[in-house]
C-alpha cells in the first residue's frame, strides 16, 4: 500500500477546476433534467397479449445464482448500508403469511405455485433458531439463499421435467420485489437507499425480459392464462404523469406549465440515450483520469482514491448495464453515435427491436464477458467517446454547487410549507425518528446525486452545509441541526480519510462555522442565566459535545479570550441582578423596613444560586460556571449590604427603646451563614468580607439568658406532671423502660436547647465554645435541681412510718420503753422484708436514666474539644487578680470510740456539718447500734475564702430528744489545700472518740468540663445516697447475722435464730477475758451455712421486691452496695479500723477466722449467683465482687496469726520500699522538669496510712480520682475507677498489718512511729504535687492558685 501523499493544493470542485456561479435557473434546469430522466427510465405498464411460442431459454444455474448473491454482497462500500432495517423481519413474516394464504393484494402473488414456494419458505423462516440468527445478522443474502433453496425444492416437486428451472428465477424475483415493496411501504427507503438500489438491480438481473411472473410465463405446456406482457405503454410526456417533475415544481416554486414547456423544448436532447452517453463519457473520463471526474490528486491517500475509483467504476458499469438492458437501442448505436446528441423518438418498431434484443440477451449468462456490448469491455466503451471535453447533458458543470443549491431549495420548500409531510428517519440510539425532508425531496436528491455522480460523503456534506446555513439564517432551530448531524452520522462512514480533500475541508469549515455561531448563541443564552425563565443550554452543549468537539476533523483553537469575555459578561449581569433585587426588597421598603425584608432578599439570592446551579450542573465549555460567577460577585457584596442594613435596623430599634426579636436575628444569621457557606465552598482559600458572628452575637447571648431563666421551670414542671413518681397505681406493671416521664421531659428540653444551638452552626469556634459552656452550666443547675427534688421525695418515702410505728408514736415514754422490753424478753420478733414502694424505686431508675442521657449530652456537645478551643484562644494567665470561688469536697468517712448513749450499750450516730454562724451545711444518715460507725458520705461546700467547719455528732433516739456525742472543728483554708490533693484528718471530739474526714479542694471555674463534671458528680452522689438508703434498710440485719454473737452461736452449736439476734437486750457476746472454746465437736459446713441462711433468705425476699421495679443495672448497683456492706461487716469482725492508737478489740481464734472466711465464700457465691444448670452468673459480676476490699480481706488471713515482731518487720519493709520509690520518683521529676508528661503520680500506699494517725489513702498520689474533672462523663468515671482498682492491687500497702497491730498492746509505740513517718511522706508528696503541677500546667486556669503555690 502506498504511503501518504503530500498534496500541493486542494481543489474546490470535483470536476471543473473553474469557479462556477450557479443561478436558480441553472439549478432548476439540471434538477428538471434529472426528474425528467427518472420519468423516462421508469418501467412502464404493459398490456396482456397472447403468448407466443416459448423460445428455448437457458436458465441461470445454481452456481450463477451464487454469483449473483456474491455480486450483491460485494458491490457496495459499507456492509451496513445493505442490512435490512430492524423491524423488517416481522413485517416480512406477516406478508409471507398473507401470500401463502392468498390474501396479498398484489396479483402476481396469487398464483398457486408462488403460494406453494412462499409457504415452504415461511416454514423455514419461523423456525426459532433461524429466525433469531437472521434477525441478529440482518443480512438480505441469508433470506435470498434460503428462499432460493426452498423454491428449487418445491418447483422440482411441481414439475418432473427440466421446466421447473424456468420458474426459479421468477419466484426469487418475486421474493426480491416483495422485500423492496415492504421497505418502501414502511418508509425505510430514504434511510436505506443502498439496499433498495441493490434489490432493484437484483430483480432486473433475475428477470431477463420481463416475462409474466406467474407459473411458467408461456412455457411449452401453456400457461394458465395463455397471455404474456406486451410492449410498454407509450410515454405521455405530460408533467402530470411525472411525480418527480412535480417535486421540482414545488421545490423551485415554478408552475408545471413552465416546466412542461421546457420539457417539450428539450426532450429531443434530454433522452435516455443522452444519459447513456453521459455515463459512457463519465466512465471514459474516469479511466483516463481527466478533469471531469474525481482524480487521484483530490484524495489525501492513494488508497482512498483507489477504493473510491473501484466502487465508482462498479456502480457506473451497473448503471450502464441496467440502461442497456432496458433500452437495447442504446447499445446498438453506442459505438458510432453522432457528436450531436439528438433524441430518438420511440416508435412501435423500436419496441420490436428492443424486444428482440432483450430476448437475445436473456440467452446469455449475466456473468459472462461483456459481449453484449458488441465485444467491447466497459473500459473500451469509454474510449470510443470523442474528446473528454464533450459536455454532459445531465451532469452539471460543478455538481457540488448545483447539488447544494437543490438541497437548499428542498429545505426551504419543505420547512416553509406546513402541508408537506416530512419523512421520518430512524436513527440508532434515538428514541424518536428525525424529520428533515419530505419523501419526494429525498427521492429528488437521491436521483440528483446518482445522476451527477456525487459520492455519498459529498452529498451528505453538502446537505449538512445547506442546513447549517438555514440554521444560521434562523429558518430552522438547533434541534433540526442536531437531527441533521445524527442523520449524517448514520449515512456516512466515519472513516473520513476516505473522503476527498474538498469534502474534508468543506466539513472542517462547516464545523468551524457551526461552532462559531453556536458560541455566539451560547453567549446570549448565558446573559439570561439569571433570569426567572432562562433559555435552556442543554441542546447547545449537546451539539457542541456530540457533533463538534468529538469530531476528528474539528480543530479547537484557543478560547481563552472567549471564555474570559463570557465570565466578565456573567459578572456584569450578576451585579445588575443584585442591584435589581436589592432595590425591590430594601430600597422600596426603606420607610417600613422590617427584618423580614432582609431575610427575603437573602433567601431570594440563595434560591437564585440554587436555581442557577441546577441549570448549569457542569461548567460551560469546562471553564465558565454561571454559579461561580454569581457567588464570586454577588455574595460578598450582598453580605456587605446586609451588614449595613442590619446595623442600621438594630440602631433604629434601640433608639426607639426596642430590641430586634431573637428569632429574627437567628433567621438572619442562618440565611447569611448559608451565603457564607456557599461562598467558602466555592472559593476555599478566600476570606469572607464580613464576620457575621460579631454582628449577631447579642442574639445567642439573649437566648442563653432566656434559657437560664426557664430551666428551673422545666424541672419543676416535669416533676409536677410526673404523677407516677409520687403515687404508683396498684397493679400497674412497669415496661422495659422503668423510668418515668419527668426524666424524659427534662432531657427532651435539654436536647432541644443543645440542638437549637448546634443547628445555628455558629462559625466562630471560640464564641460557640463559650455558648456551650454557658449551656452546660445552665443544664448543670437543672440537674442539681432535679436531684434535689428526687432526693427529697425519696428520703421522705423511705422514712415513711408504718401504721404500727405511727401508733407507737402516740404512746408515752414509759409505754414505749415497756413495749421494747417486753418485745426483747419475748424473743419472738420475726424480721420482715422492707416493703420498697415502686414510686421510690423509679426515682433511682430516673437517676440512672439521667446519667445515661447526660453522658450522651456531653458526647454530643463535645466538651473536651470545646475546652481545648477555649484553652487555645484564651490560655489562662498567671497572677490575674480576680475573685475566686473554691469548692471543698468533704467526705465524712468514719468515727471511732464514741460514747454509748443507749441502754443497749450502743449509739445511733449521725453527723451534722455547719459553719461558725450555725448554718447547717450537710447531714449524714444514721448508723444504728454502732460505736465505730462508717458513713463515707461526701458533700460539696462552696466558699470564697477561709471557712470554719463545725462537725457535730448526734445520737438518734426513738424516744425524746437526740443526744450530742461530741463536736470538732476545722478551718477550711484554701492556702492549706493548694496542692489540690485529698487530705484525711482525724478530728478529736470534745467528749470522747474522734471523727475521720477526707477533704479535697478545687477552684470553681467557668469551664465546660467543670460544669459537666459537677453535674455528673451530683447525679452519682444522688444515686449513691439513694442506694445507701436502700441498703441501710437491710444493713442492720447484716450486722446481726454477721456479728460476734452469731459467731459464738456457730461455735457453741447453740440455737441461733432470728429472734436471738433481733433482741435489743441480747448483747452477751464473747467475754474478752474468757479463754477460747475447748469444744471438741467438729463444726460442719452445714452449721456454718445455717448461720447465714436467714440472711440470704432475707436478701432474696427483698431482692424479689426490688427486682419488680428497679432496672437490671440499678439492681446490680444495690447488690454491689450490699456486698460492700457484707465485706465491711466481716472486716470489722477481724480487725479494728486504722488508727495510731491501740484498740480494745480482741483478735479471733483460728476456728473463728475459719468460720468468718467460710461466711465470706458463702456470701461471695450468693451474690455471684451461678445457675447450677447453665453455669451462667446471674448476680453481681465477678470483677465487682473481687473489689480491693475483698482482696484486702484475703490478704488479712495471711498476716492474721503472725507474731508481732514479724508484722512490724513486714510493715517496715513496705514503708522503706514506699520511701525509696518516692525518692526515685522525685529524682525523675527533677530530671524532666522541661518535659510535658502525663500527670505525675507519687505512689504512697504507705503514705496513705493516715497522716496524724489515720486514714486509708491520703497522699497516695498527685492525681485526684474525686476531682470534678474526673467525673465529667461516664467514660472518665469508669476509667478513674478502674485505675483506682489497679492502683490498690498493685501498690504495696501495710494498712492491714497496722490494723492487726492495733490489737497487739506491745505494738503501741510502733504505731505512733509509723504514723509520724506517714505524715512526713504525705508532706513530701504534697510538695511534689505542687512542683509537678507547676511544671506540667505552667500558668494554670487558677492563676491565683499558682501564685500561692509558688510562695
Amino acid at each position: 500500500m502506498s504511503g501518504r501523499l503530500q498534496r500541493k493544493s486542494v481543489r474546490s470542485s470535483q470536476r471543473s477546476r473553474h469557479s462556477v456561479m450557479v443561478t436558480g435557473d441553472d439549478a432548476l434546469s439540471y434538477a428538471l433534467r434529472t426528474a425528467y430522466l427518472h420519468y423516462l427510465l421508469q418501467p412502464r405498464p404493459r398490456r396482456q397479449v397472447p403468448a407466443p411460442p416459448p423460445p428455448h431459454v437457458n436458465r441461470i444455474s445454481t452456481s450463477s445464482f451464487q454469483d449473483l448473491i456474491t455480486d450483491f454482497s460485494r458491490t457496495h462500500r459499507d456492509p451496513k448500508s445493505i442490512r435490512f432495517p430492524k423491524g423488517f423481519l416481522p413485517v416480512l413474516k406477516e406478508r409471507t403469511q398473507l401470500v401463502l394464504m392468498g390474501q396479498d393484494r398484489q396479483v402476481e402473488y396469487k398464483d398457486a405455485a408462488v403460494k406453494r414456494t412462499f409457504g415452504s419458505f415461511y416454514g423455514a423462516l419461523v423456525e426459532p433458531r433461524y429466525y433469531e440468527n437472521t434477525a441478529k445478522s440482518r443480512r438480505p443474502e441469508d433470506l435470498l439463499l434460503i428462499f432460493y433453496t426452498h423454491a428449487t425444492k418445491e418447483l422440482q416437486k411441481l414439475r418432473q421435467d427440466d421446466s421447473w428451472k424456468q420458474l426459479v428465477d421468477r419466484h426469487v424475483a418475486l421474493f426480491v420485489r416483495l422485500m423492496n415493496i415492504i421497505i418502501k411501504e414502511q418508509g425505510w427507503a430514504s434511510s436505506n437507499p443502498e439496499l433498495t438500489a441493490r434489490l432493484s438491480t437484483l430483480e432486473k438481473k433475475l428477470l431477463r425480459h420481463d416475462e409474466n411472473l406467474t407459473e411458467d410465463g408461456g412455457s411449452g405446456r401453456g400457461s394458465l392464462s395463455g397471455t404474456v406482457l406486451g410492449p410498454p405503454e407509450p410515454l405521455s410526456y405530460n408533467v402530470n404523469d411525472m411525480p418527480m417533475v412535480k417535486t421540482v415544481s414545488r421545490v423551485f416554486n415554478v408552475p408545471l406549465e413552465v416546466l412542461q414547456q421546457d420539457i417539450n423544448k428539450n426532450k429531443s436532447v434530454w433522452t435516455e440515450k443522452a444519459a447513456f452517453q453521459d455515463m459512457k463519457a463519465y466512465m471514459n473520463n474516469l479511466n483516463l483520469n481527466t478533469g471531469n471526474t474525481l482524480r487521484r490528486d483530490d484524495f489525501d491517500l492513494d488508497e482512498a482514491y483507489d477504493a473510491w475509483c473501484k466502487a465508482e467504476k462498479s456502480e457506473v458499469s451497473e448503471l450502464i448495464l441496467i440502461m442497456g438492458r432496458a433500452h437495447q437501442e442504446l447499445l446498438i448505436g453506442s459505438a458510432s453515435a453522432p457528436r450531436n446528441r439528438i433524441s430518438h423518438m420511440h416508435t412501435a418498431s423500436t419496441y420490436d427491436s428492443v424486444h428482440r434484443t432483450q430476448s437475445d440477451l436473456h440467452r446469455q449468462s449475466m456473468y459472462e464477458s461483456p459481449s453484449l456490448y458488441n465485444g467491447q469491455s466497459m473500459d473500451q466503451m469509454g474510449t470510443t467517446m470523442e474528446d473528454d471535453d464533450t459536455p454532459y447533458v445531465y451532469i452539471p458543470p460543478d455538481p457540488r454547487i448545483f447539488y447544494r443549491h437543490v438541497v437548499s431549495r428542498c429545505l426551504t420548500a419543505d420547512f416553509n410549507n406546513p402541508d408537506v409531510e416530512l419523512e421520518p428517519i430512524e436513527i440508532p440510539g434515538s428514541d424518536d425518528p428525525v424529520l428533515l425532508l419530505s419523501k419526494s425531496s429525498f427521492e429528488l436528491l437521491e436521483q440528483c446525486g446518482l445522476r451527477w455522480r456525487l459520492p455519498k460523503f459529498s452529498r451528505m456534506t453538502l446537505f449538512l452545509d445547506a442546513l447549517r446555513m438555514k440554521y444560521q439564517e434562523g429558518e430552522v432551530d438547533l434541534s433540526t441541526l442536531d437531527a441533521a448531524f445524527m442523520y449524517f452520522d448514520k449515512v456516512v462512514e466515519s472513516n473520513w480519510v476516505a473522503w476527498s480533500l474538498a469534502d474534508q475541508n468543506a466539513y472542517r469549515q462547516l464545523l468551524t462555522s457551526v461552532h462559531d455561531f453556536i458560541l455566539r448563541e451560547l453567549y446570549d443564552i448565558l446573559q439570561h442565566a439569571y433570569d426567572k425563565k432562562a433559555k435552556p443550554i442543554g441542546q447547545v452543549m449537546w451539539v457542541l459535545d456530540q457533533h463538534i468537539y468529538s469530531n476528528e476533523l474539528f480543530t479547537r483553537g484557543n478560547m481563552d479570550d472567549y471564555v474570559q469575555q463570557m465570565k466578565e459578561g456573567l459578572k456584569t449581569r450578576a451585579e445588575q441582578v443584585l442591584e435589581e433585587m436589592y432595590e425591590e426588597e430594601i430600597l422600596r421598603n426603606s420607610e417600613t423596613l422590617d427584618p423580614l425584608n432582609v431575610v427575603t432578599l437573602v433567601q431570594n439570592v440563595i434560591k437564585l444560586a440554587e436555581k442557577v446551579s441546577k441549570r448549569f450542573r457542569e461548567p460551560v465549555l469546562g471553564a465558565v460556571d454561571p454559579m461561580m460567577a454569581l457567588v464570586e460577585v454577588v455574595f460578598p457584596k450582598l453580605a456587605l449590604k446586609i451588614r449595613d442594613v442590619v446595623e442600621d435596623l438594630i440602631q433604629a430599634l434601640r433608639d426607639e427603646g426596642k430590641e430586634m426579636d431573637v428569632e429574627d436575628g437567628f433567621e438572619l444569621y442562618r440565611e447569611l451563614s448559608e451565603v457564607r457557606r456557599i461562598y467558602l465552598e466555592a472559593f476555599p482559600g478566600s476570606q469572607f468580607p464580613v464576620h457575621l458572628e460579631d454582628i449577631f452575637i447579642e442574639f445567642p447571648l439573649r437566648w442563653l439568658q432566656k434559657i437560664d431563666s426557664m430551666v428551673m421551670g422545666w424541672v419543676e414542671g416535669a416533676v409536677k406532671q410526673d404523677k407516677l413518681m409520687f403515687e404508683w397505681p396498684e397493679g400497674k406493671e412497669l415496661g422495659e423502660e422503668r423510668h418515668t416521664s419527668s426524666a424524659v421531659d427534662i432531657f427532651r428540653s435539654f436536647n432541644q436547647s443543645i440542638d437549637f444551638l448546634k443547628k445555628l452552626e455558629w462559625q466562630d469556634e471560640l464564641q460557640y465554645a463559650k455558648f456551650m459552656t454557658t449551656v452546660s452550666k445552665i443544664l448543670g443547675k437543672g440537674i442539681m435541681r432535679y436531684c434535689e427534688e428526687l432526693d427529697y421525695w425519696f428520703t421522705h418515702e423511705m422514712s415513711k412510718k408504718t401504721p404500727e410505728q405511727e401508733a407507737a408514736q402516740s404512746q408515752t415514754k414509759q409505754q414505749k420503753w415497756m413495749a421494747m422490753a417486753k418485745e426483747a424478753w419475748s424473743n419472738t420478733q420475726k424480721v420482715e422484708p422492707f416493703q420498697f414502694a415502686p414510686e421510690s424505686c423509679v426515682k433511682l431508675n430516673n437517676i440512672e436514666f439521667a446519667l445515661e442521657q447526660f453522658d450522651k449530652v456531653e458526647t454530643v456537645v463535645g466538651a473536651e474539644r470545646l475546652a481545648g478551643i477555649i484553652q487555645k484562644y484564651e490560655p489562662p494567665q498567671r497572677g490575674r487578680d480576680k475573685k475566686t470561688t473554691y469548692v471543698f469536697t468533704v467526705k465524712i468517712m468514719e468515727a471511732e470510740d464514741l460514747k454509748a448513749m443507749d441502754i443497749s450499750g450502743y449509739s445511733d450516730p449521725y453527723v451534722v456539718l455547719g459553719d461558725e454562724f450555725h448554718r447547717r451545711l450537710a447531714k449524714t444518715r444514721i448508723v444504728y447500734s454502732n460505736l465505730n460507725p462508717r458513713w463515707e458520705e461526701s458533700f460539696d461546700i462552696t466558699t470564697e475564702g477561709p471557712l470554719l467547719l463545725v462537725a457535730t455528732l448526734w445520737d438518734w433516739d426513738t424516744v425524746g430528744d437526740h443526744d450530742c456525742l461530741g463536736r470538732a472543728s476545722l478551718k477550711l483554708d484554701p492556702h492549706a489545700f493548694m496542692d489540690f490533693l485529698p487530705k484525711e484528718l482525724w478530728l478529736d471530739l470534745d467528749t470522747q472518740g474522734r471523727l475521720l474526714l477526707r477533704i479535697s479542694m478545687e477552684g470553681e471555674r467557668d469551664d465546660i468540663q467543670f460544669h459537666f463534671g459537677k453535674a455528673f458528680r451530683t447525679l452519682k452522689r444522688t444515686e449513691r445516697d439513694m442506694t445507701r438508703q436502700i441498703t441501710d434498710k437491710l444493713s442492720a440485719y447484716i450486722h446481726h447475722c454477721l456479728s460476734r454473737a452469731a459467731l459464738k452461736n456457730v461455735l457453741s452449736k447453740g440455737g441461733y435464730g432470728i429472734s436471738a439476734v433481733s433482741s435489743l437486750f441480747s448483747r452477751t457476746g464473747f467475754n474478752s477475758g474468757r479463754p477460747q472454746s475447748t469444744q471438741t465437736q467438729a463444726i460442719t459446713d452445714a452449721d456454718i451455712a445455717a448461720a447465714v441462711s436467714p440472711l440470704t433468705d432475707y436478701f432474696n425476699e427483698n431482692f424479689a421486691i426490688l427486682n419488680q421495679t428497679l432496672t437490671p443495672s440499678a439492681m446490680t448497683l444495690v447488690m454491689t452496695k450490699l456486698w460492700k456492706e457484707v465485706l465491711v461487716t466481716l472486716e470489722a469482725l477481724l480487725v479494728p479500723t486504722l488508727s495510731d492508737k491501740p484498740s480494745q478489740q480482741r483478735p479471733l481464734s483460728r476456728q473463728e477466722t475459719e468460720v468468718v472466711f467460710r461466711w465470706l465464700q458463702l456470701m461471695f457465691d450468693f451474690f455471684h449467683a451461678v445457675d447450677e444448670t447453665t453455669g451462667e452468673a446471674t448476680g453481681v459480676p465477678i470483677e465487682q465482687l473481687k473489689s480491693p476490699k475483698y482482696h484486702e480481706l484475703q490478704t488479712l488471713n495471711f498476716f492474721y496469726f503472725e507474731s508481732t515482731s514479724d508484722l512490724i518487720r513486714s510493715s517496715e519493709r513496705i514503708g522503706n520500699a514506699i520511701s525509696a520509690k518516692q525518692q526515685a520518683h522525685r529524682q525523675q521529676m527533677m530530671n524532666n522538669t522541661s518535659s510535658s508528661s502525663n500527670t505525675l503520680s507519687v505512689s504512697g500506699g504507705g503514705g496513705g496510712g493516715g497522716g496524724g494517725g489515720g486514714g486509708g489513702g491520703g497522699g497516695r498520689g498527685v492525681g485526684r480520682s474525686k476531682s470534678v474533672l474526673n467525673k465529667r462523663n461516664l467514660g472518665t468515671m469508669r476509667k478513674v475507677k478502674e485505675e483506682k482498682r489497679r492502683e490498690a492491687q498493685a501498690e504495696p500497702n501495710d494498712d492491714m498489718i497496722l490494723r492487726i497491730l492495733r490489737m497487739r498492746p506491745e505494738a503501741a509505740a510502733y504505731l505512733r512511729d509509723r504514723a509520724r513517718q506517714k505524715e512526713k511522706v504525705e508532706s513530701i508528696a504534697a510538695m511534689d504535687a505542687i512542683v509537678a503541677r507547676s511544671v506540667q500546667q505552667g500558668p494554670g486556669r487558677m492563676g491565683s492558685f499558682q501564685n500561692m503555690g509558688r510562695r
